[in-house]
């Protein structure tokens, strides 16, 4: 491994470092006035939500590195403790990103980038309509980690209104992962998205503990044709399949030509994986568990 002392790089190569590792990160598409209420629009990715009572999400307009200056909208919450986080979905990441330009303070980034500002409800800054979600926010608290270049600026608010397009939203009024499509942040040029085969579940634990990957038959814990992913979600389960359960698999037309073919472990854990991959967990620790 290489090992790297964050004292003894240059800013630049540990501030690339940091993007590529801690990722993806939400992003925040802040959105402030300054004292004559010209507003100021840009994205921040050093940014998540840290509370619901009170609601209390966190950014950072850090300094800039290479020359320690702060950008406007630090400046902005300093003076209007109030800002608008606007989530970015993927239909809006380029105008994203084109907001993020160093344009001069009295540029107007909603119409440099093309957005549509909105009044917002309980503070003075705009909302930007095209964005899926819309925080209202005062801002709690500024924490200054520091005062060279790089360093952190938290700013921490409290949400006051949350508004939501309708169509994101599924049946039973929740926000459906596809239609928000929201952009997480990666290190260099790169994004992901959170739609299609972009994203994937893991269940929340069980209340019931589940049995974990310790308590799996050597076979299963050291096959080599399982993954950690594979071991994680067998181990979730709450309890071993019965041997009737086993044997009522071992019946089953692959079961059986996976036994009865010349590599019969690799056939089973081979079929059992495709299970695993189909979320049909209790099937495929059935099969993995059958002696032959």
């Amino acid at each position: 491994m290489r090992t790297i002392n964050p004292k003894e790089v240059k800013l630049s190569y540990l501030h690339q470092i940091l993007l590529s590792s801690i990722a993806p990160r939400p992003i925040a598409f802040a959105s402030t006035i300054d004292k004559d209420g010209i507003p100021n629009l840009s994205p921040f990715s050093f940014f998540n939500a840290f509370g619901i009572n009170p609601t209390t999400l966190i950014f950072s307009p850090a300094r800039r590195g290479r020359n320690n200056t702060t950008k406007d909208t630090f400046e902005n919450v300093k003076v209007i403790p109030e800002v608008v986080i606007n989530t970015v979905s993927y239909d809006i990441a380029h105008q994203a990103s084109l907001s993020s330009c160093e344009y001069d303070k009295s540029i107007n980034e909603f119409v440099k980038a093309g957005f549509t500002p909105i009044p917002s409800e309980t503070i003075r800054p705009f909302r930007v309509k095209e964005s899926p979600v819309q925080f209202e926010c005062i801002v709690r608290d500024i924490i200054e980690t520091g005062d060279q270049g790089g360093a952190g600026n938290l700013v921490i608010c409290e949400i006051t209104r949350i508004h939501i397009h309708t169509n994101i939203l599924d049946n039973n009024d929740m926000i459906d992962i596809n239609k928000i499509d929201l952009v997480g942040r990666l290190g260099q040029n790169y994004y992901c998205r959170t739609s299609n085969n972009s994203n994937f579940t893991i269940p929340k634990p069980n209340i019931i503990p589940g049995i974990g990957i310790d308590a799996l038959p050597p076979s299963i814990k050291h096959s080599r044709f399982l993954t950690g992913t594979d071991l994680g979600k067998i181990g979730n389960l709450t309890e071993l399949p019965s041997k009737t359960d086993i044997e009522k698999v071992k019946q089953y037309p692959k079961v059986q030509e996976a036994i009865n073919s010349p590599h019969p472990q690799k056939e089973l854990h081979t079929l059992a994986k495709s299970y695993l991959e189909a979320n049909d967990i209790e099937l495929a620790l059935s099969i993995l568990m059958i002696e032959f």
